[in-house]
């Protein structure tokens, strides 16, 4: 039985495939990949290592969506802040 994991090939920036620069999956991305790995993992049909890097991957998808979650609410939280009189605050928002 073939215990290895397949590594995903990375993802890069605009610089190209070359490029060191890894760029991380997006939410979308992030959550399909690990719903995969969840019912990969729920068939039980897995030997332990196989298990364990599947495991790892879905650790790593978890964070990074969460990661982006964080993120997201936080622009949410500047878009609507007010002060303490009511009034919006205005804020100039960095790209992602």
């Amino acid at each position: 039985m073939n215990t290895k994991r397949r590594e995903p090939a990375p993802q890069t920036d605009e610089k190209g495939p070359n490029s060191d620069v890894r760029t991380d999956p997006s939410f979308e991305a992030s959550l399909e990949r690990l719903t995969a790995v969840v019912e990969k993992l729920e068939g039980g049909e897995l030997g332990l290592e196989e298990s364990l890097a599947l495991f790892e991957e879905g650790v790593g998808l978890a964070r990074t969506a969460q990661a982006r979650l964080d993120a997201a609410e936080k622009r949410v939280e500047e878009l609507v802040r007010v002060d303490e009189n009511g009034d919006p605050v205005v804020k100039e928002l960095e790209p992602e």
